[in-house]
């Protein structure tokens, strides 16, 4: 019973924290979050996600052009395409790696992957060739990130990845990182085991790229989080305790 009290207290204090941003919410964000095209599945997920407030944070604007890396089934790629809207441009980066452990295929290079999001265009090649046709204001990786330093994800290479999204950023442009938190000096320990990553080593090896950290974000933590468990245990499942960390490319 403690435990869940713990749970529910951390997801209160969330709550406290969503509403207080909301009032900074840009209303291009409400919209893309509202809008009806979003698939249900999608819109059930928002009260864990909070990406209006995640978005509004990072500063995502109408006519930027993103990249979503490892887009899985395209929650945020969907939002991003409202909030850019026509004069902005979304690139689903598949890393050709997935072929290898997911069932569902990857979609064509240069397809549009989600019917009624005509501005999201699918980009398929290897993680440590990651690019897109022009230059970007934002690379987004949400969740994923401890996955690339997993032998599941051979042959990525963090250092190469973190370079190739240096490069196709322009300069002021920002590289988003959301991700299950580890116990702090843990490293890398618990990124093949329970999903989770130390914040204090996406820090250090994003900067080794040439990034220089912009910004954090409190909207997806929590408290009662203790670290311990796989980020697919019911009892934590949705309400882990995340990190959002916005990192600059140098102007």
């Amino acid at each position: 019973m403690k435990m869940f009290a713990r749970f529910a207290l951390g997801i209160a204090g969330a709550a406290v924290l969503a509403a207080a941003a909301a009032a900074a919410t840009p209303a291009y964000v409400t919209a893309a979050v509202a809008n009806p095209d979003r698939p249900d599945a999608d819109k059930q997920r928002d009260d864990a996600r909070k990406p209006a407030e995640v978005i509004a944070f990072a500063k995502l604007k109408p006519g930027s052009k993103v990249a979503d890396f490892i887009p899985g089934t395209g929650y945020y790629s969907r939002i991003f395409s409202g909030v850019v809207g026509p004069k902005g441009r979304v690139y689903a980066f598949f890393p050709a790696e997935l072929k290898t452990f997911i069932k569902a295929p990857l979609p064509p290079d240069g397809a549009a992957p989600y019917p009624k999001f005509a501005n999201v265009t699918a980009v398929v090649a290897p993680a440590n060739d990651f690019a897109a046709p022009e230059k970007l204001d934002m690379v987004w990786l949400s969740d994923n990130y401890h996955d690339l330093h997993d032998p599941f994800f051979a042959p990525a290479d963090v250092a190469k990845v973190n370079a190739a999204v240096f490069n196709a950023l322009k300069p002021g442009g920002v590289y988003l990182i959301i991700d299950h938190a580890a116990a702090a000096g843990s490293a890398l320990r618990d990124a093949d085991t329970l999903h989770r990553i130390d914040e204090a080593s996406v820090k250090a090896e994003v900067e080794a790229a040439g990034f220089k950290l912009a910004g954090e974000s409190d909207a997806l933590r929590n408290p009662a989080d203790d670290h311990t468990l796989r980020i697919f245990d019911p009892a934590i499942r949705s309400h882990t305790d995340q990190f959002v960390l916005a990192f600059r490319k140098p102007r």
